[in-house]
C-alpha cells in the first residue's frame, strides 16, 4: 500500500499503448513498435480481437489486448499507427473512447499518415495544429484542426506526422514524451 513515507516505485517501466487493424501500414507500426522496445518501454499492441494482424506489405503483428479490455490509465502514451486500419478502426466506439480518455487525461497521443482519422473521429482536433497524409488534410481542416505540411507538428499532448518517411522525427518526439 502506498503511504506518505513510501517511495513511488521509480523502476516502474512506462507503458505504450498502439491501436490498430488488419491493413496498417507495416512501417508505421513496427518502427514504433520496436524503438519503444528499444529504451525498455512495455508495448501493447490492441485491436478488435486477439490474434495476428497483417500489414499492408504482408508484415504480421501479435495482437495482445483486446480494445475491449483497455484501460488508458494503464498506459503513457497512445500511438495509431496509418494504413487503412484507422478506416476500420473509427467505426469501433471503443476506439474512439480510448482516444478520448487519452486526450482527457493530457497524455500524449501520437497520430501518423491515416491516424489522425480516429482522431478527427473522436473529435479531438478542434483548434489543434497537426498534420496527416496529405490526402486526408481536408478532413482534418473540417474537423477544425489547423493543417501543417510537415513532417512532424507537436501540440501539446498531440504528435502527429505525414508518411513514413517522416519516422525518424515522429519517433523523436515520441520519445520526448515517455
Amino acid at each position: 500500500m502506498k503511504g506518505e513515507n513510501m517511495p513511488e516505485n521509480k523502476n516502474k517501466r512506462p507503458r505504450a499503448l498502439i491501436i490498430s487493424a488488419d491493413n496498417f501500414e507495416d512501417s508505421e507500426l513496427l518502427v514504433p513498435y520496436y524503438r519503444l522496445k528499444e529504451a525498455e518501454v512495455e508495448v501493447d499492441v490492441a485491436s478488435m480481437r486477439t490474434g495476428k494482424i497483417k500489414g499492408k506489405h504482408g508484415y504480421e503483428v501479435e495482437v495482445n489486448r483486446e480494445l475491449d479490455d483497455i484501460d488508458p490509465k494503464d498506459y503513457e502514451i497512445l500511438i495509431i499507427p496509418g494504413g487503412k486500419a484507422p478506416e476500420k478502426l473509427r467505426r469501433e466506439g471503443v476506439a474512439i473512447e480510448i482516444v478520448k480518455s487519452f486526450f482527457l487525461q493530457r497524455k500524449p497521443v501520437a497520430a501518423i499518415c491515416h491516424g489522425p482519422l480516429l482522431l478527427v473521429t473522436a473529435g479531438v482536433l478542434k483548434g489543434r495544429r497537426a498534420t496527416c497524409y496529405k490526402s486526408i488534410s481536408a478532413e482534418l481542416e473540417e474537423a477544425g484542426a489547423f493543417y501543417q505540411d510537415k513532417e512532424v507538428v507537436v501540440d501539446e499532448n498531440l504528435i502527429t506526422s505525414r508518411q513514413p518517411s517522416d519516422l525518424p522525427k515522429f519517433l523523436r518526439e515520441i520519445m520526448k514524451k515517455i
